[in-house]
């Protein structure tokens, strides 16, 4: 039980902090040679950052919900990446057993936060173009090691959304990504419930809590433009990754 509360801390905090929650869960299974060993057990921790979303952005989801223009870019959002969920469920499956490809992938995250650096707010509304592009991106943040939040956050940044309207949004279009994923491993949860429901409500648990405490932080920090600060932590860990595997 213990290893699953560490990853479920470990998931609360790097869901949220553009770190990618699966890259660093893949390899700490590698090297600790603990917690989730396919991607049901990751999504039962995932589905703990889930109700963190729920509870921090209960207001604006609830002002998502009576916009109709606010539900159509969602929905646009949630379908293209739905679409690259399902064609290629198998294909990132397998990555999760990949800590190489894993490290490589946060040096890619790394890169794509620091350029953030030098991104300038020119609106404060989300666009259909803008979710066309997060469909994309938010569906290649599947790959173990590329941050969801990073890569959703950064492409609105990078398109000119001001940060509050950027973190908003971001979190928001997570849920039918999230509850999308946990449809898919709805099986695999089952089966996982019956021989480990004390590990995998532990895991829920504490990703629930730190969830919240990272969502307070990342605020604060994307705020205060220190978001690409994050990138240097991504290429660090990536890199040291690709050698300590490399070396063994």
């Amino acid at each position: 039980m213990l290893n699953y509360i560490i990853l479920g801390i470990v998931q609360g905090l790097t869901e949220f902090f553009p770190v990618s929650s699966s890259g660093h869960l893949v390899i700490m299974q590698k090297f600790l040679g603990a917690g989730p060993q396919n991607a049901a057990a990751a999504v039962v921790l995932h589905l703990g950052t889930a109700l963190a979303v729920a509870v921090f952005f209960f207001h604006e989801i609830l002002k998502a919900l009576r916009d109709k223009k606010t539900l159509l870019l969602i929905l646009v959002v949630t379908a293209i990446t739905g679409v690259i969920g399902v064609l290629g469920k198998d294909f990132f499956e397998r990555l999760f057993s990949l800590p190489k490809m894993a490290a490589g992938a946060l040096v890619f995250t790394g890169a794509v936060l620091i350029l953030t650096k030098f991104t300038s707010e020119k609106k404060a509304i989300v666009q259909i173009k803008d979710a066309l592009i997060l469909g994309l991106t938010q569906g290649l943040a599947i790959v173990p090691g590329i941050s969801r939040s990073g890569m959703t956050i950064s492409t609105l940044l990078f398109r000119g959304v001001n940060p509050q309207v950027s973190f908003n949004f971001s979190f928001i279009i997570s849920l039918p990504a999230i509850l999308g994923a946990a449809v898919l491993e709805a099986k695999g949860i089952c089966f996982l419930l019956k021989g480990n429901l004390g590990g995998l409500a532990a895991g829920f648990i504490f990703s629930f809590s730190s969830g919240i405490l990272a969502l307070t932080l990342l605020r604060k920090i994307l705020m205060r433009a220190k978001f690409h600060y994050f990138g240097y932590y991504c290429i660090l860990i990536g890199i040291m990754t690709l050698l300590l595997v490399a070396g063994r």
